[in-house]
């Protein structure tokens, strides 16, 4: 007797081979190819719908957000049935038993760095763990997906070094003791070592995050630690990730890769017709890897992920080199300098700056789109386009847009349109994507909540396969959401629809299947804003053979795993 049966869909099994009609059936959690005439417990007719695996979302930090919302919304809704936390050397374990104010250390890091509402973290998680494996053990049957965690370079050294974390040096005890803490986590089921040395990363007091001091030499440590557990990776995020690696961190990439004997991946690799060659550099350490004994992969986004920008909170202009201290500054003085001629002029010569790598993309203020105002001097601007509004007052599109922000006391929500959406750049994804070590995702999931919303990804890029720019075949966009992240992520009997492996699946519509738009929800703990996108086209969402999602409506169940390395994952190694 099966479980479940659904009937006459379109299988596109994630393999990248072509569609077939087939009946499949769910029997303990588990995919079945029935005989014809098997009985079932329930059934459906999915005539003119496509199944697909379940999606695997490799790049998210849903490590606080499953513990309020263990759906992990929007997510789950746009047919995410895996996700990857503890990114970027940041995870909420392990926290030392005798410092209690390491957690609110932690609480107040993530909520700067990676853009949590603070009062989201301290109500909203129980914090009532010590070692990272009472972390996984707090979210083990409560969760409604599969969910594996790196442990973060970050909470090593705060646990090992405490305040001297940030800006020390370990002695040689001291990285013993944190390389232990590492194994400890990887015993308990950690995937491996998530690290940063990314220029953008600062800690509550806005001081360089703890893995930002570490230097070669401890990291190639812990890698080396990360190859003696069995299926386990490396995540690490390095400052020329943002635009070009310079000579040092590709080696430091290739060598950290190769310690391990494990895959390296990193995000994101910002893909643009207007600098052909970024993408060339950014695969360097990709192909000096495979012939060090290594391998790096880097994520990528096959959409343009719509971000909402503010002068008065913090955000991705915060990053420009130079306008950090400006905009941290109290409102009034913000303003006041704001409106310096000479310090625009400053700010726009920084931004346009190569300092600024990716971040140049956001000094076109001429073509941004003005979002939600507060005040009657700006009525009737919402939807329009600065460098209109900038052409009627005679003024240059910076200073037309302080102004309006002035307006509002900085509170105006702004949209910049993107720079590289025109066909060159489209056409320079698809051949990028080809590449053996290029792998979609980065969608930072759980993060950024009230400034981009990128977990509609899987949709937005279906549709668009299936209607839009057709850059890729169905079955093709499919293999890049789940067998492509499964194989990296070594994957025990998930990402493909084959006899025997975990019903994690999707059921969509090919005539609609796409995203809704960004609109901010006040859901979190303490009714803190964040972005939300509808999912269209998914008739249902299973995981572990449970639906969890019908007709985009959480049904409530939480059949979601906690997948812990060695147990669930294999290792795929580089040697």
């Amino acid at each position: 007797m099966l479980d479940h049966l659904i009937k006459g869909a379109t299988v596109v099994d994630g393999t990248g081979a072509p569609a077939f009609t087939a009946d499949v059936g769910v029997r303990d959690g588990r995919i079945v190819f029935p005989e014809a005439g098997a009985a079932a417990r329930t059934s459906e007719d999915a005539s003119g719908l496509v199944l697909a695996p379940g999606f695997v979302d490799p790049h998210t930090h849903y490590d606080a957000q499953l513990f309020w919302d263990p759906f992990a919304t929007p997510s789950m809704n746009h047919g995410v049935t895996t996700v990857a936390g503890g990114n970027c050397g940041f995870t909420l374990a392990p926290l030392h038993p005798d410092r209690p104010e390491d957690a609110d250390y932690t609480r107040r890091m993530m909520s700067k760095v990676e853009g949590m509402a603070l009062v989201a973290l301290e109500q909203g998680a129980p914090w009532n763990w010590h070692s990272f494996g009472e972390y996984l053990d707090a979210l083990e049957g409560r969760i409604a997906v599969n969910a594996g965690f790196m442990v973060g370079h970050c909470a090593l050294r705060r646990y090992v070094m405490g305040a001297d974390a940030v800006g020390g040096q370990p002695t040689a005890e001291q990285l013993a003791q944190m390389t232990a803490l590492l194994h400890d986590a990887m015993d308990a089921g950690a995937w491996g070592l998530s690290t940063t040395q990314s220029a953008t990363h600062s800690d509550g007091d806005g001081r360089p995050v703890a893995s930002r001091h570490a230097t070669p030499a401890e990291l190639l440590a812990l890698s080396k630690a990360v190859g003696e557990h069995e299926g386990t990776q490396i995540e690490a995020i390095l400052a020329g990730c943002l635009d070009q690696f310079s000579d040092e961190e590709i080696d430091l990439f290739v060598e950290m890769s190769a310690a391990a004997g494990r895959p390296l991946n990193w995000n994101v690799l910002t893909i643009d017709a207007a600098v052909p060659e970024r993408v060339p550099r950014q695969l360097v350490p990709s192909e000096r890897a495979r012939k060090a004994g290594g391998r790096i992969v880097a994520l990528t986004m096959p959409i343009l992920t719509p971000m909402n920008m503010s002068l008065g909170t913090f955000c991705a202009l915060n990053l420009i080199p130079g306008w950090g201290e400006i905009l941290a500054l109290p409102v009034p003085e913000r303003i006041a300098r704001l409106r310096d001629p000479d310090v625009r002029a400053e700010m726009l010569r920084r931004a346009d700056s190569k300092e600024a790598g990716v971040f140049r993309r956001l000094a076109h203020f001429a073509r941004y789109v003005i979002g939600d105002t507060y005040s009657p001097a700006n009525e009737g601007l919402t939807g329009r386009v600065v460098a209109d509004i900038a052409a009627e007052r005679g003024q240059d599109p910076f200073h037309c847009l302080v102004e309006i922000c002035a307006n509002d006391e900085l509170r105006t929500v702004l949209w910049p349109m993107p720079t590289d959406n025109d066909p060159d750049s489209w056409a320079l994804r698809r051949e990028t994507w080809e590449h053996e070590d290029v792998l979609l995702g980065g969608s930072d999931a759980g993060a950024h909540l009230d400034r981009m919303c990128g977990a509609p990804y899987t949709t937005r890029f279906l549709g668009d396969c299936l209607r839009g720019r057709r850059l890729v075949p169905l079955e093709r966009a499919v293999r890049m959401l789940t067998d492509d992240p499964a194989r990296l992520f070594g994957l025990r009997e998930r990402g493909r629809i084959a006899e025997g492996f975990h019903a994690d699946l999707v059921l969509f519509d090919p005539e609609r299947i796409d995203a809704g738009p960004a609109t901010l929800v006040h859901d979190l703990p303490g009714d803190s804003p964040r972005l939300d996108s509808r999912a269209v086209g998914i008739v249902s969402v299973r995981v572990n053979g449970v639906e969890t999602v019908r007709d985009d409506e959480v049904t409530g169940a939480i059949p979601g795993r906690v997948l812990r390395s060695g147990r669930d994952t294999r290792t795929v190694s580089t040697r």
